[in-house]
Parts: C-alpha cells; structure tokens; sequence
C-alpha cells in the first residue's frame, strides 16, 4: 500500500471514528433518559 493513499484517507478515518464516537454518546444517552422517563 502507497504511503500517500495512508496520508489521504487518515483524515477521513479519524473524522469518521470521531463523528461515530459522537454520536453513539448522544444516542447512548437518549437511550438512558427514555429508560428513566418509563421506570
């Protein structure tokens, strides 16, 4: 694998598992305050 096709996409990967990480937090939780609001 060229070191360039590397340089190019590790920006997007990182992006991409940051903007994942952001939103599995915020889904995780709405999940826990629909759960309270039911018990």
């Amino acid at each position: 694998m060229d070191w360039r096709v590397i340089l190019v996409l590790s920006p997007i990967i990182i992006a991409a598992s940051w903007a994942l990480i952001n939103i599995a937090g915020a889904a995780l939780n709405q999940a826990q305050q629909f759960l309270n609001k039911e018990s």
